[in-house]
Parts: C-alpha cells; sequence; structure tokens
C-alpha cells in the first residue's frame, strides 16, 4: 500500500487550502487515516486523524475549528481542507494510515504507512 499526499502550496494567511492523500495498492478501507505535520526546526506532530466510519475524527487544539478532515472510503482517499490558515500552520503535511482501533489516533508511532509529504507554505 502507498499514501499519495497533494495539495500544498503557498497561501497568504487567512487563506485555504485542500489536502488530498490517496491510498492505493488496496482494494478495501484502511481503518484510520490521518495528517501529521512537521514545521521547520520542529518535531512531527498530530493535526487531524478519521476513522474508517468518517465520524469518529480527532483534532489537534491548534486547528480545531479551522480544519476538517474527511475521506472518502470509495476512493481511499482522506481530505484536509484547512481554513483560515496563519503563518504557524506553514509546516510539511504528511499522511498516514493503519489499521486496528481508534485509540492512540493521535501517536505517531502507531501508523505504519506514510505519504511523502507535501510544503504548505503560510504568506503573512
Amino acid at each position: 500500500v502507498q499514501l499519495q499526499a497533494s495539495g500544498g502550496g503557498l497561501v497568504q494567511a487567512g487563506g485555504s487550502l485542500r489536502l488530498s492523500c490517496a491510498a492505493s495498492g488496496r482494494s478495501f478501507s484502511i481503518d484510520i487515516m490521518g495528517w501529521f505535520r512537521q514545521a521547520p526546526g520542529k518535531e512531527r506532530d498530530f493535526v487531524a486523524a478519521i476513522y474508517r466510519n468518517g465520524r469518529v475524527r480527532s483534532y489537534a487544539d491548534s486547528v480545531k475549528g479551522r480544519f476538517t478532515i474527511s475521506r472518502d472510503n470509495g476512493e481511499n482517499t482522506v481530505y484536509l481542507q484547512m481554513n483560515m490558515l496563519n503563518a504557524d500552520d506553514t509546516a510539511v503535511y504528511y499522511c498516514a494510515a493503519r489499521d486496528g482501533s481508534f485509540q492512540r489516533a493521535r501517536d505517531q508511532h502507531e501508523y505504519a504507512l506514510w505519504g511523502q509529504g507535501t510544503l504548505v507554505t503560510v504568506s503573512s
């Protein structure tokens, strides 16, 4: 299974971007799909995760109310709609996926599959 992330780019503060991550090489849905990000000089942090049913979601406090994670199980794709972006959102965004329960969905060490990362730059 491979994950391919896309949608990053340069955006002004207050703007929006939509990231996509498609999983290929598997015909049935992956249980948990998530997004993490790594800002320059910092560790990789949790952003959001979503369970297979699409209703169970988790967000980092820093993005609640601004970012929305969703998924299309038919396409094995997860999305991250990012609104009201600010300079602190500048980072490389990684999608990740794993099977199992939603417990510890925020823990990057629980994820076995990772995409290549897509850069989001927010100019102030």
